[in-house]
């Protein structure tokens, strides 16, 4: 998305209140102090209570589970693309953020086939809360329920692979997970802003219903950047939505907002290849990211795990995650919508509150 003036204008603006009211306390800074102290202290027992549940026979169980459906989902992509044989490449606050960033998420190596799933396909640990992040400016409501949502986008192909685990429960999360990035240069759809795809466009945006592992499965290309952004995806987390026969969905409370981030390294290689290097916005790093911060905590690693699935960037992604999350959370306020979906067009939200796309909920330090 290249920007355009007025929008530019106004989010400069919008991050210049955030800073100025956390300079200068008031009654509503003081909301905000206490709700994030509240927050934090929740976290605190959350985590403790999944440490523990991390050695319950059932947990251990569902984690070697994991291991063996995505080394079964490596496969499956592998034998897609016709590319059984091929060699395939294996990975392994701002301070935090800049901690796992100097992290490699890269499991992609030219590695013996021997080499065994739990080291190729582990886990995050699910038991540390995942941090909120801001929502940002262009969240779609009541998008279409589907895995491929590449449409006619052209890209390096990637499936994300994202669980979710209802720290309340220690089990996989019965949650409907809402996901949306720009294209390989820049532009979201579903929005009516400048330079954007437009009202009547989807690309890049879907809904999935968690499976019994609480599992869920999109197929869309490798996102592209825009101005003082870096690489990122988003999900939002919706508890007690409706799924619709028009195959979309209603009501429900957002628990759970964020981004995630990709390797530098693996951005990098992407961005020198067609069509991302058409893309003439100037690069953000991860680390120069200004929102980076919030997605990560000394504890949580906020970037996907990742194998090239052959010999080339160009054969595609097979990108993983494992989130914990307060079903019990209600961050709606932080969730604001830019539009509705809509069969053969969608429609602006006139209510749409642009004062708090930058901010985000209080789970995090």
């Amino acid at each position: 998305m290249k920007l355009n003036p007025t929008f530019a204008a106004t989010l400069a603006a919008t991050l210049s209140l955030v800073f100025a009211a956390s300079a200068h306390p008031g009654e509503a800074l003081s909301k905000r102090q206490q709700e994030a102290h509240n927050a934090r202290s929740v976290a605190a027992v959350n985590a403790r209570a999944l440490e523990v549940c991390q050695q319950r026979p059932e947990v251990k169980a569902r984690k070697q589970r994991d291991i063996a459906r995505r080394q079964a989902t490596f496969d499956q992509l592998r034998q897609k693309r016709s590319l059984q044989n091929d060699a395939f490449f294996h990975r392994r606050s701002d301070a935090d953020f800049q901690q796992w960033a100097a992290s490699n998420h890269n499991f992609t190596g030219e590695v013996d086939v021997t080499v065994s799933s739990k080291d190729l396909f582990p886990s995050n640990a699910s038991c540390v809360l995942a941090p909120d992040n801001a929502n940002g400016p262009y969240f779609v409501s009541q998008e279409l329920i589907r895995q491929e949502i590449d449409e006619e986008e052209v890209g390096i192909p990637m499936h994300l692979e994202l669980q979710f685990i209802d720290i309340n429960t220690c089990e996989p999360a019965d949650v409907l997970i809402d996901v949306w990035s720009c294209n390989s240069t820049g532009q979201y759809s579903g929005i009516s802003a400048g330079g954007q795809g437009g009202l009547d466009t989807t690309y890049l945006r879907g809904v999935q219903l968690t499976d019994d592992e609480g599992v869920v499965n999109f197929d869309t290309p490798f996102p592209g950047l825009y101005e003082g952004r870096a690489t990122h995806q988003h999900i939002i987390v919706h508890v007690g939505s409706e799924i619709l026969d028009n195959g979309t969905y209603t009501g429900g409370v957002v628990a759970h907002l964020s981004q995630l981030f990709f390797d530098q390294k693996l951005r990098d290689a992407v961005e020198s290849l067609a069509p991302y290097n058409t893309n003439e916005i100037p690069v953000t790093s991860n680390v120069e990211d200004l929102f980076g911060g919030y997605a990560s905590t000394a504890e949580y690693d906020p970037f996907m795990n990742y194998v090239v699935l052959g010999n080339s960037l160009e054969s595609g992604l097979f990108a993983w995650t494992e989130l914990a999350l307060n079903t019990s959370s209600n961050w709606d306020f932080y969730a604001p919508y830019a539009s509705t979906w809509a069969a053969g067009g969608g429609s602006d939200n006139p209510a749409f509150n642009f004062s708090v796309v930058t901010m985000p909920p209080p789970t995090h330090d």
